[in-house]
């Protein structure tokens, strides 16, 4: 007897298959590191079923398929005549646990049996619920939701595919790869013999709804009988294998062709973060202290000097390559994940030469200067951090509210804080006394206390006030109060037009100082608190019945 072929089958009466739609079956994503690639999966794929599983050097056949695994199981307890041992008291079989070994399943096998139990339901005729019933969490939900809750799709995602050895961890699945426009695999292969007595069991009393016309793809009758049993290993079309790759990894195992074709490769460009629901930029931003940067203006900044210097795009950063908290990446955080990166793994081959490296004084801002040590403790070089970001042109980063504080400063300027009774249009904004006097603005407090300060300490130098007023550490406020000098060198490393605007001058013992005036309102509460805790001779309230 002659089994038809395929497309002779197709070519007359019989019941087609559907072909699947125009989605890859097997996609890799790919692009340099923070780009998204695994959210961008994770979009895709909202709503459906979803097995997870990540490559890595230890990654083999056993890991990613099955293997036998000892496992503790418990029994009942027997005697040496094989009788079980009856507990007196509760009259019940005593029990004991014991070391045995199972064949366990790992990703791909828990992938592949979900996909089939999909396209078919119990020989009763009643469908296993397990994977037919929708989750009562999608009940009452919106569309947006429930959309996929019908769904027959089974997606087995491998995050970073080219950290493992994929000929080693593959195996013989990989001519499972080769798909057929229906989305079968083109050439079956047969399972070992562990495996096929695990998946035998596993699909007992199921039954493939389309099993005739998919017999008919492979000129036999019975192949779906062979895949039930086990003995034969076949990816069903409902069975999406996708992947993500960092491009820039390093110690990866080469990916060779023959692997590569049966993919498709998604490149992930560097584009700026949004949000998903408004398409709004993120906006997020790197905060050394007194200073904000915008984050995009800085990824922009970096690669165009990573692409320069190493003409390579694998190198590059993405908008996510750090994970900002409320928008924000702090100077912790970008020295010890960005600077780190940019040092060891991208600019060390190629030299610190550029400008963009080093100091006003022409030496090279190697990766220990991003660190100082004060009394014992390792902080942040915040000042190198801002002149790296400086060198680079990156734009400085101004929130809404910060442009309001910065307005404020002009109005305050013109105020004649000692007058509590003078009304403005901004009359509104927090008010402040000083030992139950004056009624200042929040940016104008600190300026007004240092120099009430230095007044009731006329004996101190402005370098002794310096450094009592530093030690206050206010969050954000690195350059509290700092020498004219100081102030001065660093006003030469920047490249903000509104720097002067930033700061208040004050003389004392004939020195002179500048004070910050950037604060918001949770720095000023901290500048209070801090203030009014020490033996200063200094109380700052707030004047809570200001119109």
């Amino acid at each position: 007897m002659r089994f038809l072929c395929a497309k002779e089958l197709f070519s007359n009466e019989a019941k087609k298959i559907d072909a699947p739609k125009p989605i890859g079956l097997q996609q890799i994503y790919y692009g340099a590191p923070g780009t998204g690639k695994s959210k961008t999966i994770k979009d895709l794929t909202f709503g459906e079923s979803v097995i997870r599983t990540t490559f890595h050097p230890d990654s083999d056949y056993a890991s990613f398929v099955g293997t036998y695994k000892p496992i503790t199981e418990e029994v009942d307890l027997r005697d040496c005549y094989g009788k079980k041992v009856i507990d007196e008291e509760t009259n019940e079989v005593v029990k004991e646990e014991r070391i045995a070994y199972k064949f366990i399943p790992q990703a791909f096998l828990e992938a592949y049996v979900k996909a089939w139990k999909k396209l078919g339901s119990k020989k009763s005729g009643k469908s296993d619920k397990s994977y037919n019933r929708i989750h009562p969490a999608l009940l009452d939900t919106p569309e947006i939701f429930t959309k996929n809750k019908a769904s027959k799709k089974q997606f087995l995602i491998i995050e970073e595919i080219n950290r493992g050895n994929c000929a080693q961890i593959f195996g013989d699945l990989f001519q499972l790869l080769d798909r057929n426009e229906y989305g079968f695999s083109d050439y079956p292969i047969v399972a070992d013999k562990d495996m096929q007595k695990y998946l035998e069991k596993e699909f007992a009393g199921w039954e493939i709804t389309n099993k005739d016309e998919i017999n008919q793809l492979y000129g036999e009758t019975n192949m779906v009988s062979l895949i039930m049993k086990g003995e034969r290993l076949v990816l069903p079309s409902n069975l999406y294998i996708w992947a993500t790759m960092n491009t820039s990894d390093q110690s990866l195992f080469p990916i060779d062709s023959a692997f590569k074709r049966r993919w498709d490769w998604k490149y992930v460009p560097i584009r700026e973060g949004r949000d998903k629901e408004t398409n709004a930029p993120l906006n997020w931003y790197i905060n050394t202290g007194d200073k904000q940067y915008k984050w995009w203006s800085f990824i922009s900044k970096v690669n165009e000097l990573i692409g320069s210097l190493t003409n390579s795009e694998d190198k590059k950063l993405g908008y996510f390559f750090c994970k900002a908290k409320d928008g924000e990446i702090d100077a912790d955080l970008f020295v010890s994940k960005v600077i780190f990166y940019l040092w060891n793994d991208v600019f060390k081959d190629y030299g610190f030469d550029d400008k963009d490296f080093q100091d006003e004084e022409g030496k090279i801002l190697s990766f220990d200067r991003f660190y100082e040590d004060v009394n014992g403790v390792t902080n942040v070089n915040v000042a190198n951090v801002e002149l790296f970001l400086e060198n680079l042109g990156v734009d400085e980063f101004i929130s809404d509210d910060e442009e309001e504080y910065i307005n404020a400063n002009e109005d305050e300027e013109n105020e004649d804080s000692s007058d509590s009774n003078i009304s403005s249009p901004s009359s509104k904004r927090e008010k402040y006394s000083i030992n139950n006097s004056g009624a200042y603005r929040k940016c104008t407090v600190p300026y007004e206390a240092i120099k009430l300060y230095s007044l009731n300490h006329p004996s101190l130098p402005a370098s002794t006030i310096i450094k009592i007023w530093s030690a206050l550490n206010i969050k954000h406020i690195p350059h509290l109060i700092e020498s004219e000098q100081d102030f001065e060198r660093r006003e030469q490393n920047s490249k903000d037009a509104k720097f002067r605007d930033k700061a208040k001058k004050i003389t004392i013992n004939n020195e002179t100082v500048y004070i910050s005036n950037q604060f918001n309102p949770e720095r000023i509460k901290e500048f209070i608190q801090k203030v009014n805790a020490q033996d200063w001779g200094i109380n700052i309230k707030e004047i809570t019945s200001v119109h």
